[in-house]
């Protein structure tokens, strides 16, 4: 049985007034790959820093790998990697030098040192590169060295905090891979995104807004649970999909309508009725090049969704 090695209850932030974590409370179990999923400015970053020991808890209890975040600060640290959302190694070092400031910090010497200093540039695809400087490296690059970095002392918990950002798709989906390999041995991750697509690769997520918990489950579980009416796509539109989200996105019938590239998702209460009503209402504008046919929710369809009923329940 896998036991959980994230446990946080009732976590709370406040800065003066301003409440940047409410109330928040989820597990996580050894070996998994969580998501914490929420716009800019939503409180993921400002979870992590207190479960690493950044930040001390206004309210509420976390513990981490078995350890208090506020009682056992140190031994958390010991039991942790952490890839700050900005880039956090030294631009003006080698890849080397790097890689051995940080297994200096991390307590690593001589032979164990140099074996996890070989494994980073074989993970890192930084083989023939150790002398470069690292600003000269790719974003890619870069972020693999991070995360190489960040385990070097092979914990068994990574906080990646949207350890993607700034980076071209194919990287993107280099470093998920990544991801995955640790989750196959063993190693809990907990990982930030604003990125919808990345959360589709996590086992679990929660969804956060304003501070606020609003939903959590499996990739599957969001998109069945969550949304109970039919999702409709309106693709074919081509040029003129801003047209057609102006007429639909008003109707009384059109409960959520958002654009997805030359598409549109609509909300109705009825299959039926609705593709009815999204065929009538587009032919009086003269729209007649398109199809519609029901699909499975995606994540944004779930998240624009909920966040739009969290804005409208404060």
């Amino acid at each position: 049985m896998l036991v959980n090695e994230i446990e946080v209850t009732n976590l709370t932030k406040r800065f003066g007034k301003f409440t940047a974590v409410d109330d928040v409370s989820f597990s996580v179990k050894q070996g998994k790959i969580f998501g914490f999923l929420g716009a800019n400015g939503a409180g993921k970053s400002t979870t992590i820093r207190m479960l690493i020991g950044l930040l001390q808890p206004t309210a509420g209890t976390a513990t981490v790998g078995g350890y208090d975040i506020i009682k056992q600060t140190d031994l958390v640290k010991l039991n942790i990697g952490y890839m700050s959302q900005r880039f956090s190694l030294y631009d003006d070092l080698t890849v080397e030098q790097n890689i051995r400031f940080y297994g200096g910090v991390y307590g690593l010497k001589n032979s164990r040192l140099n074996e996890r200093m070989q494994w980073v540039l074989r993970m890192a695809d930084l083989k023939g590169r150790e002398d470069s400087l690292t600003k000269n490296l790719s974003g890619g690059w870069k972020q693999r060295l991070a995360l190489g970095c960040a385990i070097l002392h092979e914990p068994r918990i990574v906080f990646l905090d949207e350890p993607t950002g700034g980076v071209d798709p194919i990287s993107r989906r280099n470093f998920w891979e990544l991801i995955n390999q640790l989750s196959a041995q063993g190693v809990t991750v907990l990982v930030t995104t604003h990125f919808l697509d990345e959360a589709e690769y996590c086992n679990d997520i929660i969804l956060i807004n304003a501070g606020k918990l609003i939903a959590s489950g499996s990739p599957v579980e969001l998109k069945t649970d969550y949304i109970t009416n039919p999702i409709l796509e309106v693709s074919g539109l081509e040029h003129h999909v801003v047209e057609a989200l102006e007429t639909i996105r008003d109707q009384r019938w059109a409960l959520e309508t958002s654009v997805f590239g030359t598409s549109l998702h609509v909300m109705v209460e009825e299959e039926k009725e609705g593709k009815q009503l999204i065929q009538h209402s587009l032919t009086e504008k003269q729209i007649t090049s398109f199809t519609i046919h029901r699909i499975t929710p995606s994540l944004e369809d779930v998240f624009l969704y909920l966040l739009d009923r969290s804005s409208s329940s404060s």
